[in-house]
């Protein structure tokens, strides 16, 4: 669904499946229309061309002869805070690559410290740790670049239904021994090396 916005051009606003006619008494007819999350990324952002003042809707071959004619930046979305901070797989790619988390990813790159990984299917821990010149944000873009980060464990799941958090954020300063330390009581009180997804 498009936007009118000045002149001959339109934003989009949403992109909703059609599920179905729900009621036609000859000249009403109604639709079970849901929005979807496809092409959320480029929702208040694509902008295309549009020459149909007067026209709601069209059909898919016309509708493919209309331009883009940009895709605006996103608003940046505020920083809600480390104890704030749960991201779904998806969520985690988007914050390391989209302009509109950018603040995220300064946050992320000043701190060190212990994270968690949920597989939400079974709901098994993965413990991890970003220390030395390791920052949270290098630590996490190379799980949302491979899914698995280098470890093995993780090698053999489906990175989809992972659930990122952090339990301890740390000053980039704070000795690597206090760290491990960390990550062992973590590990422990969690019990990922037992009914978890941590090897060692």
């Amino acid at each position: 669904m498009f936007i009118k916005e000045g002149g001959d051009q339109a934003r989009l606003w949403s992109v909703v499946e059609n599920r179905g006619e729900l009621s036609n008494d000859g000249i009403l007819r109604t639709f079970d229309l849901v929005e979807t999350d496809h092409m959320a990324d480029l929702c208040s952002r694509l902008v295309i061309g549009w020459n149909s003042p007067r026209t709601w809707r069209m059909s898919g071959t016309v509708a493919g002869k209309h331009h883009v004619m940009g895709i605006a930046d996103a608003e940046p979305i505020p920083f809600p805070g480390f104890d704030r901070l749960i991201l779904s797989y998806p969520q985690l790619q988007a914050v390391m690559r989209e302009y509109r988390y950018a603040s995220w990813r300064t946050a992320l790159s000043s701190v060190v410290g212990i994270y968690l990984i949920t597989d939400t299917r079974d709901g098994r821990h993965y413990v991890g740790k970003a220390d030395g010149a390791e920052s949270i944000r290098q630590r996490w873009s190379a799980y949302a670049t491979n899914g698995h980060g280098g470890n093995v464990e993780l090698r053999t799941l489906d990175p989809s239904t992972f659930r990122c958090s952090l339990l301890r954020v740390c000053d980039p300063g704070t000795p690597t021994r206090d760290i491990d330390i960390a990550e062992s009581h973590f590990k422990m009180a969690l019990d990922s090396r037992r009914h978890g997804l941590n090897r060692n």
